[in-house]
């Protein structure tokens, strides 16, 4: 294997130790140690890479916004009309399974510690800001009638419950299973008009 190589992987088995420590063992447990130790490396080679949990978590949150945007932007791609999309992309925003339940608690964790942290909170809000923009424009493509100001506040609406629903999820999820989840996105897509009538989990009206 080449050095270059043998650097990115490497560097993929630390992004992993980073994500498997903050999603199983939480916030308070993410240290340089234990990220070594998820890794089966030294701590030296950790900090190489990160010098300080800063910079873990800046990584992690860094992680979580690629891995939902190339998936985000695979659903629109494959969607056949932009209410197929709208729905698409907010369903996976959901904890219907073991990783979007994992990524709900990075979410979560990052976003505890960013509260204090001026860096931490900038990366939170530029990655927020971007998936707001995201939304948006998904809710003024499906209802393209819509004034720009009406389009906004159905889209913050529509983060706002999804979002939640995760985070409830990713605490509790057998109170908040994936069907309740999707009958949720779906009754709030339809109180707004914007049901995606070749859903099969749509609510029923």
């Amino acid at each position: 294997m080449s050095r270059a190589a043998d650097r990115s992987a490497q560097g993929e088995a630390l992004s992993r130790a980073v994500w498997s420590v903050l999603a199983e063992h939480g916030l308070e447990r993410l240290t340089v140690r234990a990220v070594a130790a998820a890794a089966g490396c030294t701590t030296g080679l950790v900090m190489h890479r990160f010098p300080n949990r800063q910079a873990l978590l800046l990584h992690a949150r860094r992680l979580l916004h690629e891995v939902t945007r190339a998936r985000v932007e695979a659903l629109e791609a494959a969607a056949p009309d932009a209410r197929a999309a709208l729905r698409a992309v907010l369903r996976q925003s959901l904890a219907l399974d073991e990783q979007t339940r994992q990524e709900s608690i990075v979410w979560l964790g990052f976003l505890a510690a960013a509260v204090t942290d001026d860096d931490l909170i900038a990366e939170h809000r530029r990655n927020n800001h971007a998936w707001r923009a995201r939304v948006e424009r998904l809710v003024a493509a499906a209802a393209p009638d819509w004034t720009p100001a009406r389009a906004a506040t159905v889209a913050l609406s529509l983060i706002t419950m999804t979002e939640g629903a995760a985070a409830f999820a990713a605490a509790d999820p057998a109170a908040f299973p994936a069907a309740e989840q999707e009958t949720m996105l779906d009754t709030a897509l339809a109180a707004h008009d914007l049901s995606d009538p070749g859903s099969t989990g749509q609510a029923s009206e």
